[in-house]
């Protein structure tokens, strides 16, 4: 593991230390590896749009809303190579929250989750994307289930 300093003013210090004891970190080199990680997968997903992530997409809706469970039903199905799983929750009598695990190009994922937040009667979207490293040719022993497919 490679060390190294860095000097900072002691009210971005004060701030970041009560940051740090906000989230539970032991340590503050634990917090800067997690900080620097979030930032450079930022820079990444900025650099490589249509690089791979993986992504949940969460949001509210009211379910009241004229067709609009059946709008967001076909519109996971119209991109079923980006959708990975649904969880669907009542919150009350009105409103439910939808949490979509997504994977593919990140313009497309991106692109997906707008068309989604944009319906009408869907509020409180949020896309939380993590850029994905793709695995090398031969690189895993794992199968992979493709519930669509047939080994007829």
């Amino acid at each position: 593991m490679e060390r190294f300093t860095i000097s900072i003013d002691d009210d971005l210090a004060r701030d970041f230390d009560a940051w740090i004891a906000a989230r539970g970190y032991d340590n503050r080199s634990e917090a800067i590896r997690d900080v620097l990680r979030a930032h450079l997968a930022q820079v990444r997903e900025r650099e490589d749009a249509d690089g791979l992530c993986v992504a949940n997409l969460s949001y509210v809706y009211n379910h009241h809303e004229r067709d609009l469970s059946e709008r967001l039903a076909s519109l996971q199905h119209d991109h079923h190579e980006l959708h990975m799983a649904t969880t669907h929750v009542h919150l009350d009598h009105e409103q439910c929250i939808e949490t979509v695990m997504l994977r593919g190009p990140a313009s497309a994922v991106r692109r997906f989750a707008d068309t989604i937040t944009a319906e009408r009667g869907v509020h409180h979207g949020q896309l939380n994307v993590v850029m994905a490293r793709k695995a090398e040719p031969g690189g895993h022993d794992h199968a992979h289930h493709h519930p669509h497919s047939h080994d007829d």
